[in-house]
């Protein structure tokens, strides 16, 4: 049987052949750390390598987009952090100036195809963009690969996604990955790699391939990879010393899974507030009206998306009222923006212009919005609460400018699968001299063993089930666990008393949880970001262990890299237990009892590492460092 496109990465950096379910050590070309983890990366590695932090400098890296610049003490507290720790070691830092990190990476020649990069940043499966495997991880986790230069990781199933036919003379890049999420769902590619492709995908530019891989992570994946076209391949040639190796599938490789997806005539789509997930033609939703609208983020944030938009708005004026925030993924975009006279165009519009960087995710530089405020954006998210308290839509930059003109959701006009109006009048299309080149990093080190403890295997405590009238509580994503608000505190101990305050039922959890409660959840619990303060909240409060469904992929790993006991039981049900009940865990066996009515279902027994870390007390007791 043939190999995937990821068992065949991970093989090459593991050493070996490498099929779905293995659990394998593999090497790691990037490392990168952005503001909001950063200070907890730091702070781990002080407390468990402080010998020697990095293995690495010239393949290790922060990168401050989030929060760009910090417009919170605590923010610029944990960036300082960061610079400090950075100067002590001798390591780059990306900063405030400079733009979202997975771009700058990309840029720079860091990332090429093949690559393997992990940082602190969910939607780093954007590196499949350019056919590389990219993936979020949370501060411990990373710590441990600043210092070691490898980490575990269990080769996940592969997916194909198929994408037939043409879409319509609107349909953009980003209108493609929302009808992809609409047919997949939040969980339709939970805890897989999925491989697009199709006579669409196969046209569509960088740019639209950042989209696509970017949203990825709203599907559930553990990523994403589009097979490099000719852009792609001279893109990485220009910008990297290496010559790029494009890694196929195999014509055997096995697949969980093959999802054909009908987009032939795909007209303009858009995200309704509250899910990513929650997908309609913009026309379904036209003439609702609307407050403000961003364009930008790790999603849209390239010179074809504000190309796009600048064709649309050149001469015009915003509707009366209406804010839009224009958000340039990096200082390369922002430059040839300038260079170019994109900027006047949206400043004539009546447009704001930030400087390079996230945007509205994670309390970014760009605001928030208020209660009441609906607004229409290019983000990936759109969950409650995640970009202030008001509602937002998520869609592409042309149906944002349209928005933005009118009022009120408007179905854009046409637009081409590289973001750029067909025919446009002003030439933005027109592509500037590559930057600099990088030299592609050398190949990682050895290093890691193993190392064992007595902790219990079998668990009691008061049963926590998170529900809803009669139903587990899905898609609980990580704002919901600990708002991005709150992503400033790096002491554990301060984290509890913010946990669940942004989940609707449970705003008063941190009074009701008690010490070695264990958490009972549904499915796809820990979606998201890939904050740790979405697990360290329940250390804080003393949870003893969690089972539930199924789980986020990135949030799972923070729980096994930190120690913390997780149960994935597909078949547990809320009539099973009560707030209260008394529960009995095996973790070798994965079987959970109900200790007052006697009842037990059977969950997955705890994987060989993930029991080995869970007993050495976390991932740095398990690993020995070496040099």
């Amino acid at each position: 049987m043939g190999s995937t496109v990821i068992e065949k990465i991970i093989a090459t950096h593991a050493g070996h052949s490498v099929n779905a379910g293995d659990v394998v050590w593999m090497d790691i070309d990037v490392r990168s750390a952005r503001d909001f983890g950063g200070a907890n990366v730091v702070k781990n590695l002080q407390a468990n390598c402080a010998d020697k932090p990095v293995d690495d400098r010239e393949r290790t890296f922060f990168t401050f987009d989030c929060n760009a610049p910090a417009t919170s003490a605590g923010y610029a507290d944990n960036q300082q952090t960061c610079r400090l720790f950075s100067r002590e070691n001798d390591i780059k830092v990306y900063d405030v100036n400079t733009g979202v990190g997975s771009h700058v990476m990309l840029e720079e020649g860091l990332v090429v195809p093949g690559a393997i990069v992990v940082g602190t940043d969910s939607h780093l499966n954007i590196m499949g963009s350019v056919g590389a495997l990219g993936q979020g991880m949370g501060d411990v986790d990373v710590a441990f690969v600043w210092c070691a230069g490898r980490t575990w990781f269990t080769v996940p199933e592969t997916m194909r996604v198929v994408l037939k036919g043409t879409p319509g003379p609107a349909a953009s890049a980003k209108d493609i990955t929302l009808a992809v999420i609409k047919r997949l769902g939040s969980k339709g590619a939970l805890g897989r790699a999925v491989e697009f492709s199709g006579p669409a995908i196969d046209k569509l530019s960088l740019a639209g391939r950042i989209t696509l891989a970017s949203m990825a992570t709203e599907m559930g994946a553990i990523s994403a990879f589009l097979i490099p076209n000719d852009e792609v391949v001279n893109f990485s040639r220009r910008r990297s010393a290496a010559e790029p190796v494009v890694v196929v599938p195999d014509t055997d490789a096995a697949y969980v899974e093959t999802i054909e997806i009908e987009v032939d005539g795909l007209a303009p789509q858009i995200a309704r507030p509250g899910s990513p997930a929650d997908v309609v033609d913009v026309a379904a939703v036209a003439g609702a009206h609307v407050d403000s609208g961003l364009i930008g983020s790790c999603t849209n944030g390239r010179f074809e998306d504000m190309a796009t938009a600048a064709e649309i708005l050149h001469g015009k004026q915003l509707a009366d009222g209406f804010v839009l925030k224009i958000v340039p993924a990096t200082s390369e975009v922002y430059d040839r923006m300038l260079d170019e006279g994109l900027i006047k165009v949206f400043r004539d519009a009546g447009a704001l212009v930030h400087n390079p960087g996230c945007g509205g995710c994670a309390a970014g530089q760009a605001g928030i919005i208020g209660v009441g405020e609906v607004q229409v954006s290019t983000s990936n998210r759109n969950f409650p609460g995640k970009q202030g308290k008001g509602d937002t839509y998520l869609t592409s930059p042309a149906t944002v400018a349209a928005t933005a003109l009118a009022g009120k959701l408007t179905v854009p006009q046409a637009v081409s699968l590289d973001g750029i109006i067909p025919d446009g009048k002003y030439g933005w299309a027109t592509r500037k001299a590559p930057a600099p080149t990088v030299p592609r990093p050398a190949e990682a080190k050895d290093g890691v063993a193993g190392a064992k403890g007595d902790k219990p295997t079998s668990l009691k405590g008061r049963g926590f089930p998170l529900v809803s009238g009669d139903a587990f509580i899905d898609d609980i994503d990580t704002d919901m666990i600990f708002h991005n608000r709150y992503l400033h505190i790096t002491d554990v101990a301060q984290m509890g008393q913010y946990a669940l305050d942004n989940l609707d039922g449970y705003k008063d959890y941190s009074e009701r949880a008690k010490k070695d409660d264990i958490l009972v959840v549904g499915k796809n619990f820990g979606s998201g970001s890939s904050r740790a303060q979405a697990l360290d909240c329940f250390v804080s409060l003393g949870v003893q262990c969690i089972v539930g469904q199924s789980f986020g992929a990135i949030w799972l790993r923070n729980a096994i890299n930190n120690g913390i006991p997780v149960v994935i039981a597909p078949e547990l049900g809320t009539e099973f237990l009560k707030e209260g009940d008394g529960l009995e865990v095996d973790l070798t066996t994965g079987t959970i009892t109900n200790t007052a009515s006697g009842k037990s279902v059977k969950g997955q027994p705890m994987f060989s590492v993930q029991m080995d870390i869970y007993q050495a007390e976390g991932v740095f007791n398990y690993a020995v460092k070496k040099g």
